[in-house]
């Protein structure tokens, strides 16, 4: 895995100045709104509503113990809350954006925990990587292929990919499931390997321990508790369990693939120096996309993740004002002559991704060792 020794380097000078504009303008906006760059009492409202949404249902199955359709629909109702907490509430204190006070956004992306994730490993894979190196075939860990899942063109097709438009969403389905139990591990030792995980040993255990005590945890209070304290049967819990699971996995995997891996993006490579012919901002501006962007019901469940180009230009920034900075956003880009990529809609989006699933499985890479080397 190729990691920081990438460098952007843009040959054309005319894009240097865009985005120091737009940084300007978006600050600019802040502060003639005087408004913060994070959470107001509608984020908190929100907050509320998901983990309650979550937390509710739960405690109906523990004190209830109601009928397996009714159980189902509640684990089904915990999926949505799942998915919605880590996109709006997780995602945002882990990129510092929810609050301005640090504390507050520990103790918010600690809410990874819920959907069975590690926070060390989820900054280092998103980030680090994913932030810095948007679809760089290698580095970025989100375009990785993914067992039967080939995510990029740049890596060697086999057999099976040709059917991946198909078989893809339910690979999606088991995505949370495998990060609960066993892709934390293999990253943790993995990017220990590659150098992207740059602590000490001694910082590594106290992570290490952290993740076992996390997943012990978890599944203590969603599968043990359930059975041995509260005599749930076993296939309520085990089959909820894997309801909530699959509905979250699905929806997760499909809100961050629509922003990178679907028609128009790009995928560059370095050239033989290390470096992307390009700055970083106008990068993520070619391998990402946003969609979607009119419909307030997916914005405030998603996290505002339709506008994934404002979110990458703005990490820092919480997601409840993308939509306001979108309209900053866009006419710089078309002042700078760079591209502002957006599907109107989710399942023009949807469909641009199963054609671009289609299109991996039949590029060939020519020299797939010179590729990584």
């Amino acid at each position: 895995m190729r990691n920081s020794s990438i460098r952007f380097n843009d040959p054309n000078k005319d894009k240097t100045l865009f985005f120091t504009t737009l940084r300007k303008a978006v600050d600019d906006y802040f502060k003639e709104q005087k408004l913060s760059k994070h959470y107001d009492g509608y984020m908190i409202l929100k907050t509320v509503v998901l983990f309650a949404a979550y937390f509710l249902p739960f405690l109906t199955i523990l004190i209830f113990n109601p009928p397996l359709w009714l159980n189902l629909v509640l684990w089904m109702v915990m999926g949505f809350a799942m998915s919605g907490i880590g996109m709006s509430v997780m995602h945002d204190a882990n990129h510092g954006a929810y609050s301005n006070n640090p504390k507050v956004n520990q103790w918010l992306g600690y809410s990874i925990n819920l959907l069975g994730g590690s926070v060390a490993n989820w900054k280092m894979q998103h980030n680090l990587l994913h932030h810095t190196f948007t679809n760089i075939t290698y580095v970025d860990d989100d375009i990785a292929d993914k067992l039967i899942i080939k995510l990029s063109p740049h890596t060697e097709v086999k057999w099976y990919h040709k059917f991946q438009f198909i078989y893809a969403f339910g690979f999606y389905a088991i995505v949370t499931l495998y990060w609960a139990t066993l892709k934390d591990f293999f990253q943790f030792r993995r990017y220990i390997k590659d150098g992207v995980n740059k602590n000490s040993k001694s910082e590594n255990t106290k992570i290490m321990l952290s993740i076992v005590f996390g997943k012990i945890l978890y599944f203590a209070i969603f599968i043990f508790v359930p059975i041995f304290v509260f005599s749930i049967p076993v296939m309520h819990v085990l089959l909820g369990f894997l309801l909530m699971h699959f509905l979250a996995g699905v929806i997760l995997t499909v809100i961050f693939q629509l922003a990178h891996t679907v028609e128009g993006t790009s995928h560059p490579m370095p050239n033989d120096n290390n470096e992307i012919e390009t700055n970083w901002a106008i990068h993520q501006l070619n391998t990402t996309v946003n969609f979607a962007t009119s419909n307030k019901f997916l914005t405030w469940y998603l996290g505002g993740l339709n506008f994934q180009v404002e979110h990458h230009l703005f990490p820092n920034v919480c997601h409840i004002h993308y939509p306001a900075i979108s309209k900053i956003v866009k006419p710089i880009c078309q002042q700078f002559d760079v591209p502002y990529l957006e599907n109107q809609g989710f399942f023009e989006a949807i469909g641009s991704h199963i054609r671009t699933l289609n299109r991996f499985s039949q590029v060939r890479v020519p020299d797939l060792n010179e590729a990584i080397n």
